[in-house]
């Protein structure tokens, strides 16, 4: 299916998120669309999918001019799009999400639904239990499921936003094969929003730009990263050294805890983390990283052993008590766990910062003005939390943390950031670290975790594996190891 954009604009107050984007993807393509954080790549994508209204412009579909208004009639139109953060219905089971919307609905018949369903998970490599409730799903998880239900309502221009975090790299190689596979025998269209250039790099035909609202230039692939990241940032960027820090007294200690979760179990763990190191958590999803950082900040209750901070005692202690003595946990589902829905940027950083019971909002909004610039955040302290882009909340998730905490715990902390957001991201953690901050963070990126970590634990099935020379340790060897090979070699 061919998709063809004219002229297209669309302005939220004295932003021009896009300003007259025209460009053409030929069905069987799979065009990758880049750009810094902010540049107007997901307001376009929203445009393109019916959840946004430009304000000027056509949408032609097979040479035929449409007008559409709302996801549903996007679809009828055979357009969809998988979000950053996958819209589901979280009380619903993982089948009921799959048939929703889908002809015959809830009323569809279960052992049909369950046989879509199975074909499509088979085909991609997905596991979905299918009478499993949304709140058991990881985002990755809840994302597969999105991406097989849009397949099930029979688009023909896929847009996908950011799809591979939370996926393994097996799962990500079946994924990039089947969309192949689905653009040359299908004729299908597909619209890669990402920030993962190797991804991009491997799976796209070609490469639009976007820099500040306007296409700034279409790279036929294959084109280098170097050349990518040129064209998005008008310039190379330099490479971030990482200073030597000397090692403090642990501030947070793991002592023969026994974490148990819906799927796996750890057992007799133990973890120290010094004053200025930063440890990387790696693994699959579901493996046990996700316990581990979780019990460190009092989010996830230790069946046996104890947690002490700063050599205080800890076990069984909420969250709160953990964020009394400096711990401060960082989530990978920003408007699931790490922000509020509904509120105000000011009135997050209100939340964050007032401590009495007498709130100044003028000062309150002078702050929150003063983080925005400061981490670079587009939006205005008036603004709604939910109507910053992916990456935007993402810099407000770090605008939000403590100035100096004992811990920093962060799942994924770059998610959906660009190359430069995330060494800018990187520089803000690193410098908390050289004033004695401990870092435990989790990356589905290989390459962040040997880029900044002193020391990685790799986890696999609950059985985790150190890695102490992280400075000779390879991307494949890491890779190698996050798929179990540990446990082979210990065989």
């Amino acid at each position: 299916m061919d998709l063809e954009l004219k002229h297209i604009h669309k302005r939220f107050g004295h932003v021009h998120a896009n300003d007259d984007i025209s460009l053409m993807v030929r069905g069987g393509s799979i065009v990758g669309v880049l750009g810094e954080n902010g540049a107007g790549k997901s307001t376009l994508m929203k445009i393109v999918s019916g959840f946004q209204c430009a304000d000027s412009g056509e949408i032609w579909v097979d040479g035929r001019r449409t007008s559409y208004r709302g996801p549903q009639a996007a679809i009828a139109s055979g357009i969809g799009m998988l979000q950053q953060d996958p819209l589901d219905v979280p009380a619903f089971t993982v089948i009921e999400n799959f048939v929703y919307g889908q002809p015959g609905g809830l009323l569809l018949g279960r052992r049909t639904a369950h046989e879509r369903l199975s074909r499509l998970c088979q085909r991609f490599g997905f596991e979905l239990n299918p009478d499993a409730p949304i709140a058991q799903l990881s985002i990755g998880q809840r994302q597969q499921l999105e991406i097989m239900r849009l397949l099930a309502l029979g688009v023909k221009t896929l847009i996908l936003d950011e799809p591979t975090t939370g996926i393994s790299a097996e799962q990500k190689s079946m994924l990039f094969q089947a969309l192949r596979e689905l653009a040359k025998q299908d004729g299908m269209s597909v619209l890669l929003v990402s920030h993962k250039l190797e991804d991009v790099i491997s799976l796209c035909d070609e490469v639009v730009v976007l820099r500040a609202g306007k296409v700034v230039g279409v790279l036929p692939m294959p084109a280098t990263a170097k050349q990518i990241v040129s064209l998005m940032f008008g310039q190379e960027l330099a490479s971030q050294a990482q200073a030597p820090v000397a090692l403090g007294e642990p501030k947070i200690r793991l002592e023969n805890a026994t974490l148990r979760g819906k799927r796996v179990t750890v057992e007799n763990f133990n973890l120290d983390i010094r004053a200025g190191e930063v440890v990387g958590l790696a693994g699959l999803e579901g493996s046990g990283q996700e316990l581990i950082i979780r019990a460190c900040v009092g989010l996830t209750k230790l069946a046996r052993g104890r947690v002490l901070v700063d050599g205080k005692e800890k076990t069984g202690k909420p969250y709160r008590d953990f964020l009394g003595c400096g711990v401060a946990f960082g989530a990978a589902g920003r408007l699931e766990e790490g922000l509020i829905g509904g509120l105000t940027l000011t009135e997050h950083v209100a939340l964050t910062e007032n401590t009495g019971q007498m709130l100044n909002w003028g000062e309150a909004r002078q702050h929150t003005e003063a983080k925005l610039k400061h981490y670079n955040v587009r939006g205005l302290p008036e603004s709604p939390v939910e109507a910053l882009s992916g990456g935007n909340q993402q810099r407000l998730l770090m605008a939000l943390l403590p100035r100096q905490p004992v811990l920093l715990a962060l799942e994924q902390p770059t998610r959906g950031l660009d190359v430069d957001s995330a060494q800018w991201i990187w520089k803000q953690l690193l410098a908390r670290r050289e004033s004695g901050t401990a870092i435990l963070f989790t990356s589905p990126e290989l390459d962040e975790l040997v880029a900044y970590s002193d020391r990685i634990l790799v986890v696999y099935a609950g059985l985790v594996y150190e890695i102490t020379d992280v400075g000779s340790t390879t991307i494949d060897e890491l890779g190698r190891l996050i798929g179990g090979q540990f446990i082979v070699a210990a065989d």
